[in-house]
Order: structure tokens, then C-alpha cells, then sequence
């Protein structure tokens, strides 16, 4: 079976579109963003298109695209539409999957369904994005117990931001968990520079295991 991973993140804006193009790119997969939350800028969708290099088919059509920029369940309540988790079922492809959530784990998308609760089901490999300034030990791990405690696969934590060492270090012991490297923030990004970056960074063979 072809690999697919959910990529989420400890918080919101922390670079976790930027990795999910970097690995789409790598990987020739296609990825799903199953909500958008906020239309006015531009999507994660078109990110990962621009930044990725694959084919405008490989970016597949999100289950909701909701105006306002928030969480998805006040976003949902504002444009007047209910979220329905028998909407949000991985799509079936052809090759690697990549599919993105909406903040952190714990993020709502109805009053009574967040995100981690959504990966559980899936029983998809996670990939936890984490940033490595001050406050990521805390929210790292904090977000890997939250999976843990649904039995969701995690498949491990890249890192985006400057190097530090001993955070790196402390959130690998202390969560258990395998590092699979660490994105440096970019200053002039282009699918070119990503994909370099990302091949500098990170053993893309690690991504290509096939899961059960």
C-alpha cells in the first residue's frame, strides 16, 4: 500500500503547509486539505500547489471552503453550514496521500468533534509538525499524548524553525517519538528552494514505507 500521512501540527502558523508542499513535492503525492477555514488569502491548497511542483490534479478539492478565518466551527456556524464528519473520509488514490488538518489537534470542527478525534478513525500515520522556539516542549508534548491517548499512529515530529539542539533532544526522549528533521525557516521561498531544502533536511526515504 502506497504511504499516507496526516501532517497537523501544536499550533496554528507554524510552518506545517510549508513541510506538507515539501513533502508532497518529494513524495509526487497528492494532497487533500479536508477544511479550509478563510478565502480571502491564499489557501493551504494553493500553497502547496505553488510551492510543491506537482500537478494541479494532485491538489484535491477540499470538503469545505469556508469564508471567515477561524476555527472551522465557528467558521462553519458564521457561513451558515454544518459540518458533517461522514464528509471528511480520506479520498481513495493512486500513490502517496498527504492530507493537512486545520491547527492543533484539539481544534473543533463541530461542538462535539475536534480534529485528533477525526485522525483516530482514520488510523492514518500522524507527522507532528512542532516549531522549535520557546513553548514547543509543552505543546509537543502535550499533542503527542492527546494522540496516544486515541491510539493514533504517530509516524513522528518534524521540526520547522532554527536549529535548537536541546529542545530537539528532550522532546525526542521525553516523547518517545523519532525526529524526522527539521525544516530552517526561509526567507525567499519557491518550489525550488523547498525542494531543496526539504532534501537537505529530511531522509526522504523514510517517508516511502508502506504502512498496513
Amino acid at each position: 500500500m502506497m504511504p499516507r500521512y496526516v501532517v497537523t501540527g501544536t499550533d496554528t502558523g507554524i510552518g506545517k503547509t510549508i513541510f506538507s508542499a515539501g513533502l508532497t513535492g518529494a513524495l509526487n503525492a497528492r494532497y487533500w486539505k479536508p477544511v479550509q477555514s478563510g478565502l480571502d488569502e491564499e489557501t493551504d491548497s494553493e500553497t502547496v500547489l505553488r510551492l510543491s511542483g506537482v500537478s494541479p490534479q494532485q491538489i484535491l478539492p477540499e470538503a469545505y471552503r469556508l469564508r471567515t478565518p477561524a476555527s472551522p466551527h465557528l467558521s462553519a456556524r458564521l457561513d451558515g453550514v454544518e459540518i458533517e464528519s461522514a464528509r471528511l473520509q480520506p479520498p481513495e488514490v493512486e500513490g502517496p496521500l498527504i492530507i493537512e488538518g486545520a491547527g492543533g489537534l484539539l481544534v473543533p470542527l463541530t461542538d462535539d468533534l475536534v480534529f485528533a478525534d477525526l485522525f483516530a478513525r482514520w488510523q492514518i500515520p500522524v507527522i507532528l509538525c512542532a516549531r522549535t522556539s520557546l513553548g514547543t516542549i509543552n505543546h509537543t508534548l502535550l499533542s503527542l499524548e492527546a494522540l496516544r491517548q486515541r491510539n493514533t499512529p504517530v509516524f513522528g515530529i518534524a521540526f520547522v524553525g532554527d536549529e535548537n539542539s536541546e529542545t530537539q533532544r528532550i522532546i525526542e526522549k521525553m516523547g518517545r517519538c523519532r525526529l524526522l528533521g527539521r525544516l530552517p525557516w526561509m526567507a525567499d521561498i519557491d518550489a525550488d528552494a523547498l525542494h531543496r531544502a526539504f532534501r537537505d533536511n529530511f531522509n526522504v526515504s523514510t517517508f516511502s514505507e508502506s504502512w498496513p
